[in-house]
């Protein structure tokens, strides 16, 4: 399965059960450039929109990159957004079009050497190139027992890819590192998305009923009033293009 493909077919899922990320967060992304209103935004591996809304909602001209179909339409249209069928590798943008390209929750999927030479082409001198991730907060027992589900189902080593993509991303000469809290809450279907979402996890047959069984139990023991409480670290490293 190629990566452009791997979320075809979960584009509901995903936008169901995937965390946004906290206004601390972005503000640090943003810290001095200025009014966002006046900056154009490449979001990188946009998927179903989740960062994409919340750029825009800062005033953004976001150029949504997302090479799969399927994650594009679901996305909600916005007058300050524009989708493009593209990569972080091949943007299709001209020469210092935008003042930040960002990759939420993707950049462990791109070839980083080809993305990193893209962004430098197509990121202004005054801008910047930022990865974010949200990761489990394990201190929650919640989040904990969450997370032992994902690595007992887990049929590929992402969780440590995305470790290793953004800890080397950190290391680029003049690069900043950030951590800021977050919570995601979600009911029983929500919690069922989230493991869905997951490309990395079993989505048919016997394992994947498994671990869907397993959500249900997690549900049941910790749930107040319908909900559960998903403990986050969102991750923000920043480097100069």
């Amino acid at each position: 399965m190629s990566q452009t493909d791997r979320f075809t077919g979960r584009a509901d899922v995903y936008e169901a059960g995937r965390p946004s990320y906290p206004p601390a967060a972005l503000d640090a992304l943003f810290d001095g450039l200025g009014d966002p209103a006046r900056l154009v935004v490449a979001d990188l591996g946009a998927g179903t929109g989740i960062s994409t809304r919340i750029l825009a909602a800062r005033g953004a001209q976001v150029l949504a990159v997302e090479p799969n179909a399927a994650m594009r339409a679901k996305a909600a249209p916005d007058p300050r957004v524009r989708w493009i069928d593209g990569t972080a590798e091949a943007t299709t943008l001209p020469d210092g079009s935008v003042d930040v390209a960002a990759a939420f929750q993707a950049w462990h999927w791109f070839d980083h050497a080809i993305a990193l030479r893209e962004l430098h082409r197509v990121v202004r001198p005054a801008g910047r190139i930022a990865v974010l991730y949200n990761e489990r907060d394990e201190r929650d027992p919640f989040t904990a027992a969450l997370g032992d589900i994902f690595r007992r189902y887990a049929t590929e080593p992402t969780e440590a890819l995305r470790a290793d993509a953004l800890a080397r991303f950190a290391a680029l000469p003049g690069a900043t590192y950030h951590t800021f809290g977050n919570t995601q809450e979600l009911d029983r279907d929500g919690i069922h998305a989230r493991l869905a979402s997951s490309s990395y996890v079993p989505h048919e047959g016997d394992a994947a009923a498994a671990m869907h069984a397993e959500g249900d139990a997690l549900f049941d023991r910790f749930a107040v009033d319908g909900q559960v409480r998903i403990h986050l670290a969102t991750l923000l490293a920043i480097a100069p293009p």
